[in-house]
């Protein structure tokens, strides 16, 4: 039997937002449907370690943890569907959600779609991926042991690649733009007390070069433009993130970054949309707070409903 096409709620997006808001929404007797491109749990699956997360004082992994919640939410009833959205928009009062499964109708959308890894936009980029370049030290990284790597970025979320990679790389050269960082300073201090890891300061990607496969980086230095070539086997570019926005075609609002507006309600300005999660704009991008947004936006939804 396929699955119907008309729901009280329809959640865009299977990470810790989507699945917490699903949760609430099953166990609140709501008809609602999640649908998620890719795996369930999002950004977080590519955590090696979740250390953070309320009742793992053990930490638990991303992928764990997101497979534990999309089972506690399928368990009240909660269904899903593996699609990609593609369009949302408002026809005679109703929420009419388009999907590579078709379309499907909705009193009231969640949109929790998160975002996605930024890209570097230079060339060799696409050429090379899966063959070198890679956005996922946790997915990637046992794949360049012994072997000379590079981390573009100079955040949280590069230097916690950087980590990791110095785990099989024989070398880790961390290239940033600026000679300062953005991370944190007990980030920072594991990084510079790692002996595999060192920086390539105030430079920039030109292009990604190689055969079959990546052998070296051009480097453009943002103080001179001299040009310096540095020879690696793989490239994890860790410049942070954009929402996955896109497919809204200006149904609610966005700010200049083109994240979702929200109040503290998850309320979009739009009467039965609402946003959750890394896609909202001002989020800490943090997984306990992803799933308060989610759990925020199904509760209200649940009274909208009621008096809708």
């Amino acid at each position: 039997m396929g699955k119907s096409r008309d729901y009280q709620v329809i959640i865009i997006g299977g990470g810790p937002a989507g699945l917490t808001a699903g949760l609430y929404c099953a166990r609140a007797g709501l008809g609602a449907l999640l649908i998620e491109k890719g795996a369930m749990g999002g950004q977080i699956t590519y955590a090696e370690r979740v250390e953070n997360y309320p009742g793992f004082p053990m930490g638990i992994s991303g992928i764990e943890l997101g497979q534990l919640i999309h089972q506690q939410a399928t368990s009240y009833g909660l269904q899903t569907l593996l699609a990609e959205t593609t369009g949302l928009k408002l026809q005679r009062g109703r929420n009419v959600v388009k999907t590579t499964e078709g379309e499907f109708i909705a009193g009231v959308v969640i949109i929790a779609s998160g975002s996605q890894f930024r890209k570097l936009k230079v060339p060799g980029e696409e050429e090379f991926l899966g063959k070198g370049v890679s956005y996922c030290a946790t997915c990637d990284g046992p794949f360049f042991r012994d072997k000379a790597v590079a981390v573009i970025g100079g955040g949280n979320s590069a230097l916690t690649e950087a980590l990791y990679l110095s785990k099989f790389a024989s070398s880790v050269k961390v290239v940033h733009r600026r000679n300062q960082l953005r991370a944190g300073d007990a980030l920072q201090k594991r990084a510079r007390m790692e002996p595999k890891i060192d920086f390539v300061w105030d430079a920039v990607v030109a292009q990604i070069e190689g055969d079959r496969t990546v052998n070296q980086l051009r480097l453009t230095s943002t103080k001179d433009g001299t040009i310096l070539m540095l020879p690696v086997a793989g490239v994890f570019a860790a410049i942070g993130l954009e929402p996955n926005t896109d497919y809204l075609g200006g149904t609610v609002p966005l700010d200049k970054g083109g994240y979702i507006i929200t109040d503290e309600l998850m309320e979009t300005g739009v009467p039965g949309i609402f946003a959750a999660g890394d896609v909202r704009h001002n989020s800490v991008r943090q997984a306990i707070v992803a799933a308060g947004d989610g759990a925020t936006a199904a509760v209200v939804a649940e009274r909208f409903l009621s008096s809708y």
